[in-house]
């Protein structure tokens, strides 16, 4: 054997032995960590607006008076013609008597979103989102009465905590997160709260729920998101949202115009601002939850290089 014909060996280079392995992607499912603490933080905001709001004199107090500002009913309300109230209109989903077939057409895309991306973990995470965050609804407000404290009017004892109307919106939006692709996902969360900070500003406006129910009712959707992204397996868990960062800013400040719009009202300047601040921050949660927080979570989750 010739000496060009001899194998060449690999140079050895000093501290090669010591370099680092590469970093991986951190962008893959495998690095995204999926914390407890958002779903047990959603759930005690939950509790706590139930507990103030709802099981003390002083925050029935507040809120019971709500129904008086401004004249009596919703018809005053600018958003009052879309709320399907009027004899022969068609109200704005999922308001009225449109619930049912929000939730039943909301499922059926969710469904087929997962038949068609073939992310089986994921939509059944977000079937259990909105079914349970909806049904969960419903169990609280049957089985959980509203104490009288203060002596109200029997108008005002029916239990309406969380709100309906809200959690539908606040629960479809959080399950199209899970089973849409990361691509689309912060758009398709920009629809979901500018489609939330209109129903929860109207149910707030016209008098259907109080500010705490609207609330209750959102905090309640993002606590089931944060057990179904908590108990997915971490290579189903999402990931990373990348998304412009003008995107936070324009999606959020869309929703407070969406806001101001839906819960304004000619009579009653209160009563608008605070329909618009409880829903944009309805808006504000639920953006966090479904965007926000994945894209915190891998930054924190970053390998750092020597």
């Amino acid at each position: 054997m010739t000496q060009h014909d001899s194998p060449s060996l690999p140079a050895h280079r000093p501290g090669a032995s010591k370099q680092a392995p590469e970093a991986p992607d951190d962008t893959s499912p495998s690095c995204t960590t999926r914390p407890w603490m958002p779903a047990l933080l959603y759930t005690l905001g939950f509790l706590t607006v139930y507990l103030i709001a709802i099981c003390t004199p002083w925050g029935q107090r507040a809120e019971n008076p709500w129904f008086y500002l401004g004249k009596q009913g919703g018809e005053a309300a600018w958003i009052y013609p879309l709320s399907g109230s009027v004899y022969g209109s068609t109200p704005l989903p999922p308001l009225e008597l449109s619930a049912k077939p929000t939730v039943m057409a909301g499922l059926a895309v969710i469904v087929l979103l997962t038949l068609v991306r073939r992310c089986w973990r994921q939509g059944f995470a977000a079937l259990g989102v909105a079914i349970l965050a909806i049904g969960a609804k419903e169990v609280f407000k049957s089985t959980v009465p509203r104490p009288d404290l203060v002596g109200a009017p029997e108008n005002l004892l029916d239990q309406g905590f969380p709100s309906g109307h809200t959690v539908i919106p606040a629960a479809l939006t959080l399950a199209a997160v899970l089973v849409v692709s990361p691509r689309i996902r912060p758009y398709v969360a920009t629809a979901g709260v500018l489609w939330l900070a209109c129903i929860a500003a109207a149910s707030a406006t016209m008098g259907g729920h109080r500010p705490s129910e609207v609330l209750g009712a959102t905090l309640l959707a993002c606590a089931c998101y944060g057990l179904a992204t908590w108990l997915l397996p971490t290579a189903a868990a999402p990931g990373a949202t990348r998304s412009p960062r003008a995107l936070h800013v324009i999606a959020l400040a869309l929703a407070l115009i969406v806001a101001l719009v839906s819960g304004a009202r000619p009579d009653t300047l209160t009563r608008s601002l605070v329909s618009a601040a409880t829903a944009f921050i309805c808006a504000a949660l639920v953006w966090y939850a479904a965007v926000g927080r994945p894209a915190h979570t891998a930054r924190r989750t970053r390998p750092a290089l020597d």
